[in-house]
């Protein structure tokens, strides 16, 4: 039995490497089918497995409550002709309810945010003043670099004039010096430089509540030490007028121990901000659990659709397949024929060709398979061409860059054997019509056949 197999798989084989190139293109459709089905599903989970990783930045154990900026209608406004104050955003009350009233809350963390200038000699750089505790650092997953410190509890007690400066902006400020033990001047006051954080990739916007933040270009000071020196106004002047935004708090975020108690708190966090918010929407609750399990949601519907349409080339590949051995079939009419009178069976006949087809998309399954696990290197390709517009000053290639610089495809192994399989089946289904008409043919007109 293995015999006539091997000798089978070996005669389909020599009948398809006598006709090189027309096997060569009826096998291109099912490599181009298996490839997109691999390379689409990778670029799906490439870009999945980023937005996930962007929500779990954010804790999955994590609430995040954030101020948000109303609608400038006027009524949340003290004004006259020539200023104008606005309040809005968490309070300091806030922070105080949700972190002593809540059970399931183990750890609250207040931070406020203002964009200021920092200067050092002559070089200055626009930056964005945090305020934070000490527990800011790992909850932003930011690391420091060797020699210094973040800020501590005593720097919060004692308010202490010191910061910690991000990577981009040590390397504007101090491109020479330094800047550990170094001051710098931040509004026009003084701050010792104790600690510089490592570089850290810039999170993206989600949804309409929290904007991308760029980690690189923070000075990060005890909160209590901005409350002294900064107060609760940002003042910004303008031609012939100032005007002002009062906001206690820029974030909350509340850690929760069990991560089945995350969504009953996060409605508790909403239910009780209402009872200090309750003239205007002034604040968004951000839940990463709920993001991370809407993005496993679209993930499956991305995954399906995009294996859905690549699965279409293979159906595509399938009828060219099926066209050619028809075909096929015209032209070995006479051959079916002697085969026949020599005493070969209606099944042998049909297993002859079905091997053929199956031997086709098998083998164009194996190639499109080897394309597919490319699909990472192609994209390292496509962002150097990329980068070579942008250094060549094409404004094209930006456009690309943004497409492809972010994107990582990870293969998804189990779609290899899947695509494998489906090019398989797509050769059986296919070849078995054109095999049927085969062996169905009349010996004697078969041999008649000219």
């Amino acid at each position: 039995m293995n015999s006539q197999l091997f000798r089978t798989i070996r005669l389909a084989i020599k009948s398809l490497l006598l006709h090189k190139l027309r096997s060569g293109l009826t096998m291109l459709g099912i490599v181009f089918g298996v490839f997109s089905v691999i390379a689409m599903l990778a670029i799906g989970e490439g870009a999945s497995s980023q937005a996930q990783k962007q929500v779990l930045e954010l804790g999955a154990t994590n609430i995040i409550v954030r101020s948000v900026k109303p609608p400038d209608d006027g009524e949340n406004s003290s004004q006259s002709s020539n200023s104008r104050v606005l309040r809005y955003g968490l309070l300091d009350k806030d922070y105080t309810l949700l972190s002593s009233s809540i059970p399931t809350v183990s750890e609250a963390i207040p931070m406020r945010e203002i964009i200021k200038q920092a200067r050092f000699q002559h070089r200055q750089l626009n930056v964005r003043v945090v305020g934070c505790t000490p527990e800011y650092l790992t909850i932003n997953h930011l690391s420091m670099a060797p020699g210094g410190r973040f800020l501590a509890r005593h720097d919060l007690e004692r308010m202490e004039n010191v910061c910690v400066i991000a990577a981009g902006a040590a390397t504007v400020l101090f491109p020479y010096e330094d800047p550990l033990g170094q001051i710098i001047q931040v509004d026009n006051q003084a701050y010792q430089v104790i600690g510089v954080t490592n570089e850290r990739t810039a999170s993206a916007a989600i949804g309409g509540s929290m904007s991308g933040q760029d980690y690189n270009k923070d000075v990060y000071i005890p909160i209590d030490t901005m409350r002294v020196r900064f107060g609760i106004l940002d003042f910004q002047r303008t031609q012939g007028s100032f005007s002002a935004e009062q906001v206690e708090l820029s974030q909350i975020t509340l850690k929760v121990d069990d991560r089945e108690d995350v969504i009953p708190t996060a409605e508790v966090v909403r239910e009780s901000l209402e009872r200090n918010h309750s003239r205007q929407k002034d604040y968004a609750v951000v839940v990463p659990l709920e993001l991370l399990k809407q993005a496993d949601q679209i993930r499956y519907i991305f995954n399906f659709v995009l294996g859905s349409i690549a699965a279409i080339s293979l159906v595509v590949g399938g009828i060219g397949i099926m066209n050619i051995m028809l075909a096929t079939v015209t032209e070995r009419t006479r051959e079916i024929g002697i085969r026949r009178a020599l005493g070969a069976k209606r099944k042998d006949i049909i297993y002859q060709f079905l091997t053929e087809t199956i031997v086709l998309s098998g083998t164009g399954g194996l190639v499109g398979i080897i394309l597919g696990l490319m699909t990472p290197f192609a994209f390292v390709g496509l962002k150097f061409a990329a980068n070579q517009l942008i250094l060549k000053g094409d404004k094209s290639g930006s456009d690309i860059s943004r497409i492809f610089m972010d994107m990582e495809p990870q293969i998804a192994f189990w779609s290899l054997p899947v695509a494998f399989g489906i090019s398989v089946a797509i050769g059986v289904i296919f070849g078995v019509y054109p095999a049927r008409s085969a062996a169905r043919l009349d010996p004697i007109e078969a041999l008649r056949h000219e």
